[in-house]
């Protein structure tokens, strides 16, 4: 024992030497460039050099930073391609197929006196119909609108009163968005809901009322839009196109340097998509107007497509810039993007269930803040002026162009169908085989009272220990949860811990009973999901 003891003694002795001669030659070192004289530092500037291998992580780690940085608007277009598709298809859906739809609706209601069971028509048949109903009473009150005297209105005014009028448009349009798919919801519930009880809302009628005012509402608004960008085009010296143009510009301050969370950047990327097809809707009624008033000139036309590209161009590098600078900053995985086309993809797999609750429109609109209804009737409105309806060329043309949207839905749905049961399946083959067959097994008896379950939470470290931090008593021990930080942000910092599933915050009593103890998946965030206090 005495024998190993003073080998130990020898060893952290042997240390502290080894210790005290570096920190003397660090001294000798820092002694000897301090007294060097001008000829020496001369010379030394001219030859010394320098090893990169000596910090060989760091400078590895900036040259993969730098490599994502390049590769971000790649695996960026894969989605926005594969979501511009996904909003085509509804869009498409409602031009196209809703109509089929409704005659076979029409048909199950007609025959449906010869047959003794079932109800008159199933729920699906009912939302479609309201949704065609609101679409010919909102094409229908949006005739009394003369778009020529709007565009002089808007033409008359000044530039800047134009531009802060493009971003109130702007603004108002994401705030319909949020609020107008509720509404429809709110019908659709309203019309198929088996238990009534009159006491608890309004009535099939004022719901539709209050779905027409909606749908006007933001088609007069997507129609003011479009006629600004047209006063745009058409201006002599394009200085409002600049402006508006800048306006995207303008959003890279307000996201690039903020922090930004993995579902943050879903609902900027579900933002986007939006974006895009509704910028691409409104420069193609930009188009068709100014081509109307030139007679379909082709020369015009080739004067309209560059202004055209540089708009799109401009709202495309945008989106590189900002998305590759928000992962770079807040360290997020281009992987992620991959993971967003497989929520998408689930999505529409969902949708083709038979125990599905809702159409593909409904679950994307709640997804990006897409409503294709007030698109439908703005293009209805705006194309609607270009055929007259009393020469049979014009019924042709009209039943020319159904058909062919007819089988580009068709077309396109297809594919989209096989390409999200391929990303499905890929995903599900990605997974951990453990993970996989561990899923597969059921219990045999699940209640509230079963034995506490693990769950993925945050420990937090006693010097992060605040006063605000709130405090739940669990079945095993106390967790604490701090409100000031978020929570599951960090991988590296979980543990797993005991809770007891039937324990939330309202059996505590804590005023912070709303706080939410869990990190939210891709499938549960919509396009306005609050996601650490903030909605892109």
């Amino acid at each position: 024992m005495e024998k190993d003891c003073r080998t130990n003694d020898l060893k952290g002795s042997g240390c502290d030497n080894r210790d005290h001669d570096g920190a003397n030659k660090a001294g000798e070192s820092l002694k000897n460039i301090s007294e060097m004289s001008l000829w020496s530092y001369l010379s030394t500037e001219l030859l010394r050099g320098y090893q990169l291998d000596y910090d060989e992580a760091r400078f590895t780690e900036k040259r993969e930073r730098v490599y994502m940085v390049m590769r971000i608007p790649k695996e960026l277009e894969k989605m926005m391609v594969y979501g511009f598709f996904l909003s085509l298809d509804a869009f498409l859906f409602v031009v196209s197929l809703l109509p089929l739809r409704i005659l076979v609706a029409l048909f199950h209601l007609m025959t449906k006196p010869c047959k003794n069971s079932g109800r008159w028509l199933e729920p699906a048949q009912v939302c479609d119909l309201l949704k065609c109903a609101l679409v010919v009473a909102s094409s229908w009150l949006l005739t009394f609108v003369d778009i020529s005297i709007l565009y002089h209105m808007v033409r008359g005014q000044a530039v800047i009163k134009l531009y802060l009028l493009f971003n109130m448009l702007d603004i108002a349009d994401k705030l319909f968005s949020a609020f107008g798919q509720d509404i429809l919801d709110s019908l659709s519930w309203t019309a198929t809901e088996q238990c009534r009880n009159k006491t608890q809302h309004l009535g099939v009628l004022p719901h539709f009322a209050l779905a027409v005012i909606y749908v006007v509402s933001h088609t007069m608004l997507i129609l003011l839009q479009a006629t600004t960008l047209n006063v745009a085009f058409n201006s002599h010296n394009k200085a409002l196109l600049l402006i508006m143009m800048s306006n995207n510009f303008v959003e890279l301050k307000g996201c690039v340097f903020k922090k930004f969370e993995k579902n943050n950047l879903f609902q900027m990327s579900c933002s986007d998509v939006r974006e895009r097809f509704h910028l691409l809707i409104l420069l193609s009624i930009v188009c068709h107007r100014n081509m109307t008033e030139f007679s379909w000139n082709p020369e015009y036309l080739w004067e309209l497509i560059p202004d055209a590209l540089i708009v799109l161009m401009a709202e495309v590098v945008v989106d590189w810039v900002k998305h590759a600078f928000i992962a770079r900053f807040n360290e997020i995985p281009i992987s992620v993007y991959g993971e967003y086309i497989m929520c998408m993809a689930q999505d529409l797999v969902n949708t083709r269930k038979k125990k599905a609750f809702s159409d593909h429109c409904d679950v994307l609109s709640r997804r990006m803040g897409f409503t294709p209804l007030p698109l439908v009737c703005l293009l209805f409105r705006v194309f609607g002026s270009m055929f007259k309806m009393t020469n049979p060329w014009a019924w042709l043309c009209v039943f020319c162009l159904y058909i062919s949207s007819l089988v580009f839905k068709i077309i396109n749905g297809f594919f989209l169908v096989r390409a999200c049961c391929h990303f499905v399946n890929k995903h599900s083959k990605d997974k951990d085989p453990d993970v996989s067959s561990s899923s597969k097994i059921k219990p045999e008896h699940t209640s509230s009272t079963s034995s506490p379950v693990r769950k993925r939470v945050k420990l937090l470290e006693p010097e992060n220990i605040s006063a605000n931090t709130v405090q739940m008593i669990t079945k095993d021990g106390k967790l604490i949860i701090d409100n000031n930080s978020d929570i599951a942000t960090d991988e590296q910092h979980y543990e797993d811990e005991i809770v007891d599933p039937g324990l939330t915050l309202k059996d505590t009593g804590s005023p912070h009973a709303s706080l939410i103890n869990r990190k939210r998946s891709l499938s549960e965030i919509d396009r306005y999901t609050l996601c650490s206090n903030r909605i892109v």
